[in-house]
């Protein structure tokens, strides 16, 4: 059996790699062999199309094998190793970007920012509406805002209703973007995915269109959109 590596980048050790239906899941082998994750469980895919990307990306690998490129894997090994145990953090977690959503709050000035805020994130929260059944509070400036008890539960519920693997793909979106609604919406298959991430970086984009773009900025937006981008890919891909 073939454990991944605690280590970020090690030396290519196999030749092939496939994957075989097992016990309703589609277990990752390494020339023939199951793939483990950290903690030593089979890795493994709960679809077809998942397992196919999961070797897709062990096979795109050249002479090393780079762990921090292979955000499938890494999400997989997540929700295998720690989805029983983290579940319940991890909705937390999610409730708290609610808590202090992205999209609630709003710019006091300038005006070309209010509207730019209104336009493309009013109907993230006209989608939030929809599909908890409790509007989001919004504010302006510093003034911090407390979100229903309605909306809070609503949330709690359809996250509790998810797997453990669609879980992991909401918190990874959450992180990334700040807000619980962007990552909820991107699991709903609700909006493009690029625009959803756009949606996210609406301030910093605003900032860097007044005063220049900071190259060390866009190169973590960079980094940021591809793994958003591989995030949506793998809620697609459940």
């Amino acid at each position: 059996m073939t454990p991944l590596s605690g280590g970020r980048r090690i030396k290519k050790f196999y030749k092939s790699v496939d994957i075989a239906p097992e016990n309703g899941v589609f277990v990752l082998r390494l020339d023939g062999k199951e793939a483990r994750t950290p903690a030593r469980a089979p890795l493994a895919a709960p679809t077809r199309a998942l397992g196919a990307a999961l070797a897709e990306e062990w096979g795109g690998e050249g002479e090393t094998v780079d762990f921090d490129a292979m955000m499938l894997t890494r999400l997989a090994s997540t929700a295998i190793d720690l989805g029983g145990k983290d579940r319940q953090a991890w909705i937390n977690s999610i409730l708290s970007y609610l808590r202090s959503d992205l999209l609630c709050y709003r710019a006091d000035e300038p005006a070309a920012l209010i509207e730019r805020q209104s336009a493309q994130w009013t109907p993230y929260v006209d989608w939030a509406r929809e599909a908890l059944g409790a509007d989001l509070r919004v504010t302006a400036g510093v003034v911090s805002v407390e979100q229903s008890p309605a909306l809070i539960e609503a949330a709690r519920l359809r996250l509790e209703a998810m797997d453990h693997w669609r879980l992991v793909g909401v918190k990874t979106a959450a992180e990334i973007t700040g807000s619980a609604v962007l990552a909820m919406a991107l699991e709903a298959d609700a909006f493009a995915a690029e625009d959803i991430f756009a949606a996210s970086r609406l301030d910093e984009r605003f900032q860097s269109e007044r005063w220049g773009a900071d190259s060390e900025a866009a190169a973590r937006e960079s980094r940021l959109k591809a793994d958003f981008l591989r995030t949506a890919r793998w809620l697609r891909l459940l």
